[in-house]
């Protein structure tokens, strides 16, 4: 998206705020503000500034903050005399427009606002009340739009991070109850940050236990919609099509600041896999628990609060305004796989696969798997990677306190690796035109009786895939960091008489011309070397008007 053009409202939503929530209160932007340092990094990679105010910067997806358009208040306040096409039920009540500030900070347009959600000011703290407050503050919204842009509303997006996932729940659940098929209409898309959508795994702590806790019962409502035992996340699909639902997943509990809910998880994985070997969550939240059935995922290395977390990480970020706002959606698969390698003489050993995606010329990646973050696909025992893993979205529907729970089956049928969102309106690099992809390839080996993920690494390579969207994509697959187009290409048949001569200088990596497999949707692509070779198929469609 190019500088100027006009985005849908977004609506930021945060998560738990504990037993007492007087610091969130007083939390102007509660936490959508906090950013990041990256020391040994410069530019755009030093200073990481936060979503609120990394939007509010943004040429590409230009936003403006209005989030003291609306006042929220734990009892009604009185509605204030119709002005400015407000009237008393705008004005009145426990989430209003205040008049003065909209008619300076709306004076010329309510598309392209940013919104953040305090309905921590809201009583009583429950799901449900605040649920109601999201959807009050969406037909705010709508009706400001309406009063400047008139038939331009469709919908608002959301970016909600954890118990904020369960809010917009809730939110989407009583607008269909409101009026049947309204949720679809009054929200475009959604993004959840370490959503416990399942539930938090060691969540079933006896209740006297928990009313025991000092302000417990002021949060007991919230707590409760933890439960590993619900299937309350199955509503959604009934109300909304959740392949508009992006889960971003985070790995990274080594960095997760309560280490308590770090043991605690590791231990919740002898009921799931029967070993203490692995954690796999961001520190609060399991992998399994922030997906959803039928939803898009997406695994980045990030905790799930704290510094460099799934909420103030650029990745997240990134990541969401792809989803929000691009024109492409890129899907990859494995077609076929064969480990020439490995297989420890005693022990019992198993393979997993994992690939890493970053666009080239950044510092943030729009997928991660990794030993260390324990989610690459598997365990396989057989040598083209061909076990029956079980259907992962089978899995996801069970409750998360169901026993053997798998959470490294395929991201979807035909043994979908990734799915992701690119804008193919981006202006084009300095150094390369299109865009282009780094995508690491690991393939390891683990004996299963012993400690550790990872015991032996059998395959891992970089390969770079440029991409040139438009009416017909041409697809090149590069083993170099030399690319194509130091000059900009004309048409295919220039892109191809480029990749023919630089093939062909020993200076430069070989370049491969992807061809587009008529069969089924997508394009084909080799890798591999000593240990492994695989064959990949990646496809690119339009993912909506730009």
């Amino acid at each position: 998206m190019n500088s100027g053009t006009t985005t849908r409202p977004l609506i930021l939503v945060r998560g738990f705020g504990g037993l007492d929530v007087g610091s969130e209160q007083a939390n102007a932007y509660q936490g959508f503000n906090e950013g990041t340092v990256y020391p040994g990094r410069r530019g755009d990679n030093f200073i990481y500034e936060g979503f609120l105010l990394r939007a509010m910067k943004s040429t590409d997806y230009p936003y403006r903050d209005a989030t003291n358009v609306v006042g929220y208040y734990a009892s009604p306040v009185s509605a204030l005399e119709e002005a400015d096409g407000w009237g008393p039920a705008e004005t009145g009540g426990t989430v209003v427009i205040d008049q003065a500030v909209a008619r300076r900070v709306l004076r010329d347009a309510a598309l392209g606002t940013l919104w953040v959600y305090r309905f921590y000011d809201l009583t009583p703290r429950s799901l449900a009340r605040y649920g109601e407050g999201l959807v009050r503050l969406i037909s705010l919204i709508r009706k400001a739009v309406e009063r400047h842009e008139p038939g331009s509303f469709d919908g608002v997006d959301l970016v909600c991070h954890s118990m904020g996932g369960l809010v917009m729940r809730e939110a989407l659940l009583a607008m269909d109850a409101q009026e049947k098929g309204s949720a679809r209409l009054l929200v475009n898309r959604v993004v959840t940050l370490g959503t416990p959508h399942r539930g938090i795994a060691f969540q079933g702590m006896p209740r006297w236990l928990l009313e025991a806790l000092p302000g417990a019962r002021d949060g007991s409502d919230e707590l409760a919609g933890f439960s590993p035992d619900s299937t309350r996340f199955l509503q959604i699909e009934k109300v909304f099509p959740v392949d508009r639902i992006l889960t971003v997943i985070g790995t990274n509990y080594r960095t997760y600041n309560v280490r308590a809910s770090s043991v605690l998880n590791r231990l919740s994985t002898l009921l799931d896999e029967g070993t203490l070997a692995t954690n796999r969550s961001d520190g609060l939240v399991k992998q399994a628990a922030a997906q959803l059935p039928g939803a898009p995922r997406t695994f980045v290395h990030k905790s799930h609060g704290g510094a460099d977390s799934v909420v103030n990480s650029r990745e997240t970020y990134e990541i969401a305004m792809r989803f929000l706002h691009g024109t492409h959606k890129v899907s990859l698969w494995m077609e076929e796989a064969e480990i020439t390698r490995g297989k420890d003489w005693f022990g019992d050993s198993e393979f997993y696969f994992g690939v890493s995606i970053k666009p080239r010329y950044v510092d943030f990646e729009l997928f991660h798997q990794s030993a260390e973050a324990e989610n690459c696909y598997g365990p396989f025992h057989k040598a083209d990677l061909s076990d029956d893993l079980g259907d992962l979205e089978v899995e996801l529907r069970k409750p998360l306190a169901a026993p053997g729970d798998r959470t490294t089956g395929w991201a979807g049928r035909d043994r979908l690796i990734w799915e992701g969102w690119i804008d193919g309106r981006a202006t084009p690099s300095e150094q390369a035109y299109g865009m282009v992809f780094r995508l690491d390839v690991y393939v390891g080996e683990r004996d299963s009786r012993g400690i550790g993920f990872s015991d032996n690494v059998i395959f891992r390579k970089q390969y770079y895939v440029q991409v040139f969207p438009g009416t017909h994509a041409e697809l090149f697959l590069h083993t170099g960091e030399e690319y194509l187009g130091q000059r900009e290409p004309k048409d295919a048949a220039a892109l191809l008489e480029i990749a023919a001569s630089q093939a062909h200088l020993g200076t430069k990596a070989p370049v491969q011309h992807l061809e587009e497999v008529r069969s089924r949707p997508g394009w084909l692509f080799e890798v591999g070397g000593t240990g492994f070779r695989a064959t990949m198929r990646v496809a690119i469609a339009a993912n909506r008007e730009s």
